[in-house]
């Protein structure tokens, strides 16, 4: 694989991973709400869901490419329920009530990027486009996905950073923010369904 190779798969998976997506902004959103120390548990059900998913790319784009179609059907729309349900609840929460029994979960954060198409599509795209052609090994193809998967925690560890930089502005103006993080949300649900 070339550097020219190697420098398109790099910017391709930065840019994706960056951008808000629901898993990004639900991370910041739970960071300005919870803090670090209570949404921990979902951080790191966003963070293994991720690899999750990319393992799961990897070995669909190694040998069954013909179930990814069906499956990649059924999770758009699951997606965009999920999403929507993500968005109702961003639009609708309040900073941090210490009385509040309701605690960020491990599985939110998980079940968010098993149902994220976003990252589906990502995955596929970034071994179809750049790997294939000069990798077709499963190892390999795992190697990839778990660079992508690396990217994309990085990626969601800044959003994380932003979300405890910003906490006390939130608590000063939440609902406009939460309005705007729902809208963002609402956008992808919109996006995926029109794909």
């Amino acid at each position: 694989m070339g550097v020219q190779a190697v420098f398109a798969f790099v910017i391709y998976a930065l840019i994706n991973a960056f951008t808000p997506g629901p898993g990004n902004i639900l991370a910041l959103n739970t960071m300005t709400n919870y803090g670090w120390k209570r949404g921990k548990r979902l951080f790191i059900g966003i963070f293994i869901g991720y690899y999750f998913v990319q393992a799961f790319c990897a070995v669909f784009v190694f040998g069954l490419e013909n179930l990814i179609n069906p499956i990649m059907s059924v999770l758009k729309y699951a997606g965009a329920i999920y999403i929507l349900w993500l968005a109702y609840h961003i639009a609708i929460s309040k900073p941090d009530n210490k009385n509040d029994v309701k605690q960020p979960s491990f599985l939110i954060g998980f079940v968010l990027q098993v149902v994220n198409v976003k990252i589906f599509i990502f995955g596929i795209t970034a071994l179809t486009g750049y790997i294939i052609p000069y990798y077709t090994s499963l190892g390999m193809l795992i190697f990839y996905e778990m660079i992508i998967a690396t990217i994309g925690t990085i990626a969601t560890l800044t959003w994380i950073f932003f979300g405890g930089l910003f906490q006390k502005t939130y608590s000063k103006h939440f609902q406009v923010i939460n309005i705007i993080l729902a809208l963002l949300l609402l956008q992808c649900a919109v996006a995926l369904l029109v794909q």
